[in-house]
């Protein structure tokens, strides 16, 4: 088994090592496309039988790198599909917050996350996979298919464009119109 280098986990000599050592950031990339527990965990255990077909799992050199690939493709596959069936279906809500979001904290914390819902999924996936904090720069590139330099770009253009919003949201807390 060759050594590890400080950074990656030791290669897995069975199945089940495996999936202890992934499911974590595995779970972390799909929840960050997902958004629902639930599905994220689907997300992952599709990854998994995906790679165990076949002893497939056995071949692959940087397999934290292969499943981040492969889990990140079915969270995306699954995310646009869960798209379309809305697309499809009326989405009826009252806008009313629950109580527990009455709360400044609650309200602030509902609202930025709506706000990074919202953002371009080109923007938002790249900041997404860096705050989970188990993925490197280069390990994001990669999953992304994109060059270093444009995944950095991306995430300073969404904290930008979050930043921005903050400020208005304040302004306008304080009866301030800038």
């Amino acid at each position: 088994m060759p050594e590890s280098d400080g950074d990656e986990p030791p290669q897995a000599e069975s199945f089940d090592e495996l999936v202890v050592q992934h499911t974590r950031v595995l779970f972390r990339i799909a929840l960050s496309v997902l958004r629902r527990p639930a599905d994220a965990e689907d997300a992952v255990q599709e990854a998994f039988l995906e790679v165990c077909r076949n002893h497939r799992w056995r071949h692959i050199d940087n397999p934290r790198a292969y499943l981040a690939q492969v889990v990140w493709r079915i969270a995306i596959r699954q995310e646009s599909a869960r798209r379309r069936e809305q697309e499809l279906t009326v989405d009826i809500r009252s806008g009313k917050p629950g109580p527990e979001q009455q709360a400044m904290g609650r309200q602030l914390d509902a609202w930025l996350h709506a706000e990074i819902d919202a953002l371009p999924d080109k923007l938002r996936y790249p900041l997404v996979l860096m705050a989970g904090g188990d993925l490197k720069l280069i390990e994001i590139a990669r999953l992304l298919d994109l060059p270093e330099g444009t995944v950095r770009r991306r995430m300073h253009d969404a904290r930008t464009r979050l930043r921005k919003k903050l400020e208005a949201r304040k302004g306008r807390a304080y009866g301030r119109e800038d």
